[in-house]
């Protein structure tokens, strides 16, 4: 007997799932499959099923085997992009959104570029031409990071990005330079070690695991049940996740 499917595939003008399988898929996974099969070029990635989220609440964590069909799926996103996840010199960064069968805008959680840190951003750097570009890339996801996974409060990193402004004399962010940028970094790890007593993930494939759970969360949190509340919406359905 074949183990349950949790992850679906979409890339290479090839999906595995389609908009029928809205329940499943969740709308923006059900919608990004279709477009993948009726030839847009979506870029290439995975989503994780509403099932595996159902399961993630009955069951306090994932079910048997999802971590090992995610390692799979990413092994064939990186065969497709030509980029590795963990890679110093051309890496893959992914985003990390929700998706529910009846969409809910605003109320879940998203994290973009996972796979950031310390070596691949030189990677980025290198690749685009361009540090300010990759550094600013760098300290916006460890707040976002910061913010969604480890629950830190979004304000306190905007409070050391206006000091940062303020010493150097400027009132728009775009007027920092990669230095600037390098330093705000630094002080966002500080505070996440501080606030959380444990460095910032550095490992990619970490990033994205406990990213995976903080959208599963995000299913069940105050405004997201306020919302269904006020719309009717099951509270059942559970999330995708993409």
């Amino acid at each position: 007997m074949n183990a349950k499917k949790y992850v679906y595939f979409f890339g290479d003008g090839r999906a595995e799932g389609s908009a029928r399988m809205k329940d499943l898929l969740g709308s923006k996974g059900a919608n990004l499959a279709e477009m993948t099969n009726i030839g847009i070029p979506v870029p290439p990635g995975f989503t994780i099923s509403t099932e595996a989220c159902i399961h993630y609440y009955a069951n306090d964590g994932h079910p048997d085997g999802l971590e090992d069909e995610i390692d799979e799926n990413l092994t064939r996103l990186e065969e497709i992009t030509g980029k590795r996840f963990d890679d110093a010199e051309n890496p893959l960064l992914l985003s990390v959104r929700s998706g529910a069968a009846i969409s809910m805008t605003g109320m879940m959680d998203t994290v973009l570029n996972i796979g950031l840190n310390d070596e691949s951003v030189a990677g980025i750097a290198r690749g685009a031409g361009n540090e300010r570009f990759a550094y600013d890339s760098y300290r916006r996801f460890v707040q976002m990071f910061g913010n969604v996974v480890l629950g830190m409060e979004h304000s306190d990193f905007e409070q050391i990005l206006e000091e940062k402004k303020r010493s150097r004399g400027v009132t728009m962010d775009t007027e920092l330079d990669s230095d600037d940028l390098k330093d705000l970094v630094s002080r966002y790890k500080e505070l996440v070690e501080k606030e959380t007593g444990e460095a910032f993930p550095d490992d990619p494939k970490e990033q994205l695991r406990t990213t995976i759970d903080a959208v599963f969360e995000s299913w069940n949190t105050d405004r997201a049940i306020t919302y269904r509340n006020l719309n009717n919406i099951p509270h059942d359905l559970g999330t995708g996740v993409n």
